[in-house]
């Protein structure tokens, strides 16, 4: 008999068929998130919880899983399961990462672009049909070129967003707890980097030390002028405080691709002009959806299979 997998929510049909080839799938077919009561019958009997980060696995998710061998996420981040709970009970968290690294880093780059030109405005404008004709002071906008961009957190995004950087002369700064033999970027304290980059964007894990990292003291340090991006998560960022930022012109703007409440807005951030918000499609090519697909799919199989998974979460647990 196949091992059983529950999947909270449809995927791109070539991860889907490599399931369907060793699992028997329960599939959540609505376009929906679902509910933790939903998840936890679900899961029930299943050997596999192939999930989203939009799904909330906590302990009494975990709790209603009494077969459950394998979690594999459909994502790079974690930050939605809870892998102390997980690896206590030697379950294996399984994750995509790599396979969104480009994609994502092109994300940023349109949003610092987006920000820096006031494109969305400009766009609405137009739309608006406000166009009288070429004024030369209309929606000026910031030069990107030997201007500074920070990154905090240099993980694999981090690193593909710098590379990005010398087509446009940038000076990269970059916070790591490791140094990174990356070319033209210097690693510095996060006050050294706030003080000094025009654009800064977000690419560190979410964790409790990270929770409100950019907060009142931390726009207090940027330029009037800085950009600020998140293509990580939402809650590394105190929305109220950007708010307030943005509001103030305390910085030149924001972009943001992940939201502290997320899918709600802090009310307030629509109204804000120098703001461009994206509905969480940092990953959001075809290529790159499909092959995330693939991978969560093959982590799983490779779990029960009793095989080396492409990466884990919680690589300390022994499931051999």
């Amino acid at each position: 008999m196949k091992p059983r997998i529950f999947v909270t929510r449809k995927l791109p049909k070539p991860g889907l068929d490599l399931l369907n080839q060793y699992f028997t799938v329960t599939l959540n077919t609505e376009d929906r998130i679902l509910t933790p009561e939903e998840i936890r019958e679900g899961i029930r009997d299943k050997e596999a919880l192939l999930c989203l980060l939009t799904d909330n696995i906590d302990k009494s998710i975990l709790d209603a899983a009494n077969t459950l061998k394998v979690i594999s996420n459909y994502a790079v981040g974690f930050n939605n399961i809870d892998i102390e709970e997980a690896t206590r009970r030697q379950i294996p968290v399984c994750i995509t990462p790599g396979i969104l690294t480009d994609a994502t880093a092109d994300l940023t780059w349109s949003l610092i672009l987006a920000v820096a030109r006031r494109i969305v405005s400009a766009d609405r404008y137009m739309r608006e049909d406000q166009f009288t004709g070429w004024d030369p002071t209309l929606f000026l906008g910031l030069d990107l070129r030997g201007k500074t961009l920070g990154i905090i957190g240099m993980g694999r995004i981090g690193q593909a967003v710098a590379a990005r950087a010398q087509g446009f002369g940038m000076e990269v700064l970059y916070t790591s707890r490791t140094p990174k033999p990356i070319q033209s970027a210097t690693q510095c304290s996060l006050e050294v980097l706030l003080r000094n980059a025009d654009v800064i964007s977000l690419h560190t894990a979410l964790t409790p030390e990270t929770h409100h990292l950019i907060g009142r003291e931390a726009f207090k340090q940027m330029k009037r002028t800085a950009i600020l991006i998140n293509t990580a998560r939402g809650p590394i960022i105190d929305e109220t405080a950007l708010l307030e930022a943005l509001q103030t012109q305390q910085i030149f703007g924001a972009g943001l691709d992940v939201f502290e409440h997320e899918p709600r807005l802090t009310p307030g951030l629509n109204e804000c002009d120098n703001l461009v918000m994206l509905p969480h499609i940092g990953s959001a090519t075809e290529a790159t959806r499909t092959e995330m697909a693939k991978l969560a799919a093959e982590n799983a199989i490779a779990i029960l299979e009793g095989n080396q998974p492409h990466a884990l979460a919680n690589p300390t647990i022994n499931h051999y």
